[in-house]
């Protein structure tokens, strides 16, 4: 099932998140690995005690995708509510594409998963690499922790936002650059997002 991804990558976020920058050069190192495996630790301790909570109704959350991806139309819209291993997750998700440019929006519900959050691990750290190509990096979008990658090489841009410690936005495009990206991401009332229970 579709959602079952969004577990998954929730669990594989982790490790590539610590394992992010092998081949690349660091431009920044804003904490040192005691701040980081502290930082962790503080988390997963505050984590550990949530209980899964209800997820919203999938079509609460496909009204918010844009109707365009900043002039890419949308040709597909879906939505979904799963529950696995004890976990519950609701979706929706929005394609946008015209001839070789594609933007994919996802927003998703993981209040489900209750600690299982805590294994974003870009929502925890400071992250800041850079290589000949592109950078990844750790940031915030209108006072939400954010995650943003792009590579030039491959043409492909990548932001994760996590709202209300609940929601997270992912949006990823081919043969866009980042500022199509922001723009996609610009029309989705986040407010409206964080207020929905």
């Amino acid at each position: 099932m579709q959602t079952l991804k969004y577990i998954f990558i929730l669990l594989a976020t982790s490790f590539l998140m610590f394992n992010c920058g092998g081949n690349k050069e660091e431009t920044k190192a804003p904490e040192t690995a005691e701040d980081i495996v502290q930082n962790i630790t503080e988390e997963a301790e505050k984590l550990a005690n949530e209980e899964p909570k209800d997820v919203v109704d999938p079509k609460l959350l496909q009204e918010l995708l844009p109707a365009d991806a900043n002039g890419l139309p949308r040709e597909k819209v879906s939505g979904e509510k799963t529950g696995a291993m004890g976990f519950q997750v609701a979706t929706a998700e929005g394609k946008y594409f015209e001839g070789d440019n594609s933007i994919e929006v996802n927003i998703a519900d993981v209040a489900g998963t209750g600690g299982i959050m805590g294994m974003a691990a870009w929502s925890m750290l400071n992250i800041n690499t850079e290589s000949e190509t592109g950078y990844e990096k750790t940031t915030t979008y209108k006072d939400h922790k954010a995650f943003e990658k792009y590579d030039a090489q491959t043409k492909e841009s990548e932001m994760a936002v996590l709202i209300a410690s609940r929601f997270v936005v992912s949006i990823k495009g081919t043969n866009v650059d980042m500022s199509k990206i922001k723009a996609t991401l610009d029309d989705i009332d986040l407010r409206k997002l964080a207020d929905l229970k």
